[in-house]
């Protein structure tokens, strides 16, 4: 197996560990105890809520063919399974509206946009309406409710459906949010910006997602190699003013 064959199938693998985490995490939590006083119930949520944010990265991955570029098949595959456990997303309709982000980053025809209103939770809740559907809360409904004669109620609301939510805010904050609001630098044809550099919070905030200019500038690069990037986007920058 080459070098290129071995980093191809490197994505596929990372996105199926994300989800036999995700689902082992959840079967563990929907079991456990709840003590409201101790730190591990609140600690399991935010792990809990860590996955789900993982589903959607590799979802998000795999709609820029990044989770196994040989086999796009498979690879969309992966993104539908991922946006499905992530409170039942449909990837067909994720697919087109984040290109037509990608091409219009930060305009009136960007859907993750604002709508002229920069207010933190006026924009979320317009970004909410151009992807929450009616058939995903009828949906996540019905099952909470087959579930709730398996497993309790309050574990299932604690720990399947407060993490998500969680979840969608940190995407949003982290991959929105942040990296799209306010005024932006003359010649950012990309219209976005990053977290500054820190690997280790740019992880566990949002994979990575935070180093949004870079992800803009480099699509094609899956979520697990964007330090990389924004290693080198910074020792660039450096170069160039220390040389001015």
């Amino acid at each position: 197996m080459t070098q290129n064959s071995q980093l191809s199938y490197k994505g596929v693998w990372i996105g199926l560990t994300i989800i036999v985490l995700w689902f082992a995490l959840l079967v563990f939590n929907i079991r456990y105890e709840v003590n409201y006083a101790s730190i591990w119930t609140y600690i399991l949520i935010l792990l809990q809520a860590h996955l789900y944010t993982g589903l959607f990265i590799t979802a998000h991955d795999a709609m820029h063919r990044t989770v196994l570029p040989q086999n796009l098949k498979v690879n969309h595959f992966v993104g539908k399974i991922c946006a499905f456990l992530f409170m039942f997303n449909d990837y067909s309709k994720l697919y087109p509206k984040h290109h037509e982000h990608h091409r219009h980053a930060g305009t009136e025809h960007d859907p993750d946009f604002h709508k002229g209103n920069e207010n933190f939770w006026v924009w979320f809740f317009n970004f909410a309406k151009e992807y929450v559907t009616l058939w995903q809360m009828i949906a996540a409904t019905i099952t909470l409710n087959v579930l709730r004669f398996v497993f309790p109620l309050e574990n299932l609301l604690l720990f399947w459906i407060v993490p998500s939510l969680l979840s969608t805010l940190q995407l949003f904050y982290f991959g929105t949010y942040l990296p799209h609001h306010g005024h932006h630098e003359e010649g950012n044809s990309h219209r976005a910006r990053s977290q500054k550099r820190n690997h280790l919070l740019a992880f566990f905030s949002c994979y990575f997602f935070g180093y949004h200019y870079e992800h803009h500038d480099s699509p094609w690069t899956p979520w697990w190699a964007l330090w990389k990037k924004k290693a080198a986007y910074d020792k660039t920058l450096d170069h160039i003013k220390v040389h001015k």
